[in-house]
């Protein structure tokens, strides 16, 4: 496996990305298929392909404020939109020639993109990296009125993972998963990120 790849559900259109929020905006996002209100748009929101990072960072959708998983499939098109205008967090090197390259491009950044460590089933962390991305107030309208296809409220399906989990039915949780593969990335796109 390598170190820096999106792994995903993808089809030729769409790309599920996960996020975790309270009930009040997560229900009437999945009902609208789309956010409104209490969501801000003022705000930077994260969305992540990885559904098992998810899962270690709202510990199952147990952790207060992140009760609610949902699935939303956005365009690839958006989705690649969204890559094409993100910086990293750090100043890798093998994207950015110095620090001061980094922060000059980072200041003014409208997509931020974060590498960390992707999780096992149990929660421990591997030497794979996950993406995650951050949208910004000055990018979210394109995310909420252009990309979204349609929002999945998966908290159910979360919580029998969990339970088939903490009943020590591995393989069974294992085969409820999203079935996630590798994403095709552009070679100027991966170099970008700093993807491998």
């Amino acid at each position: 496996m390598r170190t820096r790849e999106i792994r995903a559900v993808y089809d030729r259109d769409t790309i599920t990305v996960y996020q975790a929020y309270a009930p009040q905006i997560g229900r009437p996002a999945a009902e609208h298929g789309t956010f409104v209100p209490p969501f801000s748009r003022n705000r930077m929101t994260w969305i992540k392909p990885s559904f098992l990072w998810l899962m270690a960072r709202s510990n199952w959708g147990r952790k207060p404020g992140q009760e609610t998983i949902l699935a939303v499939r956005i365009t690839r098109a958006g989705w690649e939109e969204a890559l094409a205008q993100a910086v990293p967090t750090d100043p890798d090197r093998r994207v950015f020639r110095s620090s001061d390259e980094w922060r000059r491009r980072f200041a003014g950044a409208l997509v931020h993109v974060q590498w960390d460590p992707e999780r096992s089933l149990q929660g421990r962390k591997l030497e794979a990296r996950s993406i995650q991305i951050g949208l910004s107030r000055h990018i979210i309208d394109r995310y909420v009125d252009d990309w979204i296809r349609d929002i999945e409220d998966c908290t159910p399906k979360v919580r029998r993972i969990h339970r088939t989990l903490q009943e020590g039915r591995t393989t069974q949780a294992r085969a409820l998963l999203p079935k996630e593969r590798a994403y095709p990335l552009p070679a100027p796109l991966a170099h970008h990120l700093g993807a491998d």
